[in-house]
């Protein structure tokens, strides 16, 4: 992966998702939120704009999201498991 580029992340709360935009795509990650648990369903970012960190980039918001409001999370999305697997200063949010 190359080095990480700033992104402005959006949080569309009534949407259930983080999104960003770059050179043209979007990119986003969908949850759901339950009882106290954030579920990550889906991280998709287009192909034009891959390989840059945007997926970790909406991963670490929803992480950081989760964090300030006292939620677990459960990693459904196979991106976002690995995403903890590699950052374990995230384990503890796992449910």
């Amino acid at each position: 992966m190359s080095s990480e580029i700033p992104l402005s992340i959006a949080h569309e709360a009534t949407k259930h998702r983080f999104s960003t935009e770059l050179e043209g795509h979007e990119a986003e990650l969908v949850y759901r939120l339950r009882d106290g648990r954030l579920t990550i369903e889906h991280t998709g970012v287009p192909e034009a704009i891959g390989g840059r960190g945007v997926a970790g980039a909406l991963v670490r918001a929803v992480l950081e999201y989760a964090r300030a409001e006292g939620l677990r999370v459960v990693p459904a999305c196979s991106y976002s498991a690995a995403y903890i697997r590699r950052h374990p200063e995230y384990a503890d949010l796992v449910a």
